[in-house]
């Protein structure tokens, strides 16, 4: 068995909402099951077990232009669809944050974990908020990490705005 010898990627974006709520844009996030719906390269998301938002729940999701293929996925054409099934492993309320871990998938990421982070803004925390979107992956044949945390960058940037304009 072929042990990986490098550390692990680790990158951070953020994105700040003028208009949309913490408790709104939270309970974006803990519908679990439904992300497709406001993650702009996300074209299919439901849930495979358990009750959505709860703690071991996995989602199915697919579509998304992120693959080890590298760069820009599969935005210029060619290659399967791209699909991961995605288990929630910490959901905490009081403080908005949720992690999940990619149980398997297809666009070659190992041992990937994602946190997301719902950071209060604006008088008496209802106006506006910034989402904080962290990861951690083993090196990824193919990729630069500055490349990734760019893609994520942008997905959360539509993310952002589809929240705000709703």
């Amino acid at each position: 068995m072929k042990q990986n010898s490098q550390p692990k990627w680790e990158a951070k974006v953020s994105s700040k909402l003028t208009k949309a709520s913490p408790d709104k844009t939270w309970a974006i996030y803990t519908d679990f099951f439904n992300f497709h719906k406001w993650y702009p390269t996300l074209a299919t998301c439901y849930g495979i077990h358990g009750t959505n938002g709860e703690l071991g729940c996995i989602r199915f999701c697919s579509g998304f232009s992120i693959s080890s293929q590298g760069g820009d996925g599969d935005r210029n054409g060619g290659g399967s669809e791209k699909w991961s099934k995605e288990r929630l492993v910490a959901v905490d309320h009081s403080n908005r944050n949720l992690s999940y871990e990619i149980v398997e998938s297809n666009i070659g990421f190992n041992s990937y974990v994602s946190t997301v982070k719902i950071v209060p803004g604006g008088v008496d925390d209802q106006e506006g908020c910034v989402i904080e979107w962290s990861f951690t992956v083993e090196p990824v044949e193919g990729w630069k990490l500055d490349e990734m945390k760019k893609l994520y960058e942008e997905g959360l940037q539509g993310l952002a705005k589809r929240i705000d304009d709703s």
